[in-house]
């Protein structure tokens, strides 16, 4: 019995990292392929005639505050998840054990939803 576990088990790890690279394979050529089709494009705006060069400069200007803004979001979400993931475990050892201090344990992953909020809002340069 404990040997088909076994080998279910491995069977399934060897699947899960097979799946994984393949992933991010996929992943990675798909990123290649846009920034080529990116540049090949931005170098055709740039050779066209009249305002390409600024039109160009323009599309790649618009691109990175795009970037900015999208990092800048998902930090947003990140911290706030991070953050009520904290105040959660506070309630939850709270309640589980209310004479001892373990629910501070829920500060840290509220702490680091903070500093981040307060990355993103204070420090972060803007798009």
């Amino acid at each position: 019995m404990i040997e088909h576990v076994f080998i279910f088990l491995s069977v399934a790890t060897v699947a899960l990292f097979s799946f994984v690279a393949v992933v991010v394979w996929s992943q990675e050529r798909r990123k290649e392929r846009e920034a080529y089709y990116t540049s090949e494009t931005v170098k055709k705006i740039a050779e066209a005639q009249g305002a390409g060069g600024s039109a160009a400069l323009e599309y790649l200007r618009e691109t990175d505050r795009s970037a900015v803004r999208r990092r800048l979001e998902s930090m947003k979400i990140g911290a706030l998840i991070s953050a009520a993931l904290g105040v959660a475990m506070m309630i939850f050892i709270r309640v589980m054990d209310p004479r001892e201090m373990a629910f501070l344990v829920g500060l840290i992953p509220l702490l680091i939803g903070v500093a981040m909020l307060a990355y993103v809002y204070l420090l972060a340069a803007r798009a």
